[in-house]
């Protein structure tokens, strides 16, 4: 009688159990929160870098950039006494460091001695849906055909919202923005990977303090041929891009990452070229689109479709 009452109590249990709604994970909206506050830092790097291109030359801004914050993550390593990585994780770190520390800033910012923030915003608008694409290239992640759906839908209204801007004609700054798209895509997928085994500012630190021998040297020589005007705006923009953009913006996005997953995270960027171009009116004085409404309402709505459907 015993063992009938123990075997009816354990299907009991077990029925409750599939009828009982799944409670959302508690690290879901953190890590949805986290990875938008890396999106609004990283808005604020086309502007940024427009005010660091007032006083520094292309290739001095980059290397300076990479040093502090370099710096930066070299001191927070040693204050926390983290230990070194992995052996297996440096190819990784390598990628993080080719494509998120000196192959989008540069490229990017070839790219803006040319062209405006706006157009410039066509990388980032991109980028979701490259990610999402090098994601499940690199860890066999295979979102919903939902998903799928609302981040080309998504893509598609950012292109054509600053394709419309730039009147559809190709240039070489374009050139470099498409160079820059697939090589952080690639940064980012490796991040988001490296993020779920160690801690995601961890990710980055490594990244910067593996690049800072290559930005020391980038440094001298880029210095020694540029000449450099320190202004208010200069200096101003030089430090958010080292500190906001190229440190702790990478740190709350990589965290993002590795809580909710690589496909997820990277579609919040939709989000990210309309505020860059609501920085670009209060900071560098550019006019607003009067499509900009109509784009932004659209984004959020595919982000909204992304956020809830199931990878």
């Amino acid at each position: 009688m015993k063992t009938e009452n123990s075997a009816t109590d354990r299907n009991a249990i077990a029925v409750a159990g599939r009828r009982a709604p799944l409670a959302p994970r508690p690290f879901t909206r953190s890590g949805t929160a986290l990875a938008a506050l890396g999106v609004t830092a990283f808005s604020l790097t086309f502007p940024a870098t427009a005010w660091g291109l007032e006083g520094f030359g292309p290739w001095s801004l980059v290397s300076v950039r990479s040093v502090l914050a370099a710096v930066i993550a070299g001191v927070s390593l040693l204050a926390l006494r983290v230990p070194l990585p992995q052996r297996r994780h440096w190819a990784g770190l390598a990628v993080v460091a080719a494509g998120v520390v000196l192959g989008f800033p540069m490229l990017t910012t070839l790219a803006l001695r040319t062209a405006t923030t706006a157009h410039s915003a066509v990388v980032v608008g991109l980028l979701p849906l490259t990610t999402a694409v090098f994601s499940s290239l690199r860890t066999g992640a295979r979102p919903s055909r939902t998903f799928w759906i609302a981040a080309c839908a998504g893509a598609a209204a950012v292109i054509g919202f600053t394709v419309q801007q730039s009147g559809g004609a190709l240039s070489r700054a374009d050139l470099y923005l498409f160079a820059a798209l697939l090589i952080c895509a690639a940064g980012y997928t490796e991040g988001g990977r490296l993020a779920k085994v160690m801690p995601g500012w961890q990710v980055i630190a490594w990244a910067l303090v593996l690049c800072l021998p290559i930005a020391v040297a980038g440094t001298a020589v880029a210095l020694a041929y540029e000449p450099v005007r320190l202004t208010g705006h200069a200096v101003a923009g030089l430090l958010w891009v080292a500190a906001g953009s190229q440190f702790l913006g990478l740190v709350v996005w990589y965290k993002g990452m590795g809580l909710i997953g690589i496909p997820k995270a990277s579609q919040l960027q939709l989000a990210q070229p309309l505020l860059t171009l609501l920085w670009s009116v209060f900071l560098l004085g550019e006019e607003l689109p009067m499509a900009a409404p109509l784009t932004a309402l659209a984004v959020l709505v595919c982000i909204a479709v992304t956020q809830r459907s199931r990878g």
